[in-house]
């Protein structure tokens, strides 16, 4: 196969995203969450492969038509922010003026951030909380926390995008990536699991969301203070 073929193939990938956006909004909008998060879960693999198979192709000098970046940008905000933001107002977890709250901060905050073109650090992480409400809300669904504990979360990583914090990509920042990687895979595994049994409070999968996500959330921070790095 050519390689040309090849890269255009890593974008036909890539936009299937969209697909699986529309029927996770399709099971939003009927209330079906177990499916809607079983869509977004998928959507998200689908994520995390495209990156290395798209610069294993060089789509961008072998595919150049179609900017990947900016496609991967697209289903990226569908994804990780509109439809979990959504399913966050819709849902009954944040009642009243949270709700409406949390949809505002998420929705506007997140195309502020996607927009930066300081996103990435210099080791490929991000710079900042890189807005996965996807995963934000899933454990929220999980773990049902009391709505002024899923308020504070909101409030804080909203402002977290703008500060100088480190957020690791568990596929690109190399240091730690032999925990990080692993730590992502289970946390989609985990994703999974808990989907599939509706988010049952008795499944062992909301504690491993939760460990896992810990270690997302807090590696990048982490890496800072031991190696006294700056942004």
């Amino acid at each position: 196969m050519k390689i040309k073929t090849k890269a255009y193939l890593v974008h036909l990938l890539t936009a299937t995203g969209a697909v699986l956006a529309m029927l996770a909004m399709l099971e939003a909008v009927s209330g079906d969450w177990a499916m809607m998060f079983f869509w977004l879960v998928v959507a998200f693999g689908v994520d995390g492969i495209d990156g290395p198979l798209a610069r294993a192709a060089g789509v961008k000098e072998n595919a150049p038509r179609i900017d990947g970046e900016l496609l991967d940008l697209i289903i990226d905000y569908l994804t990780y922010v509109f439809i979990p933001a959504f399913a966050l107002f819709t849902s009954g977890l944040l009642p009243g003026w949270t709700g409406w709250l949390a949809i505002i901060i998420i929705t506007f905050t997140s195309a502020l951030y996607f927009a930066d073109t300081r996103m990435k650090t210099a080791d490929y992480s991000f710079s900042g909380f890189p807005g996965c409400w996807n995963m934000v809300v899933l454990v929220l669904f999980a773990v049902q926390p009391n709505f002024w504990v899923s308020t504070g979360i909101v409030v804080l990583l909203a402002l977290a995008m703008f500060v100088p914090v480190k957020f690791v990509h568990p596929v690109r920042t190399e240091r730690w990536r032999m925990i990080t990687l692993p730590m992502a895979l289970g946390w989609t595994f985990f994703a999974g699991w808990a989907a599939w049994v509706a988010f049952d409070p008795d499944s062992f999968a909301h504690w491993g969301l939760v460990m896992t996500s810990l270690w997302l959330t807090f590696a990048g921070a982490a890496q800072q203070v031991i190696y006294r790095e700056t942004i």
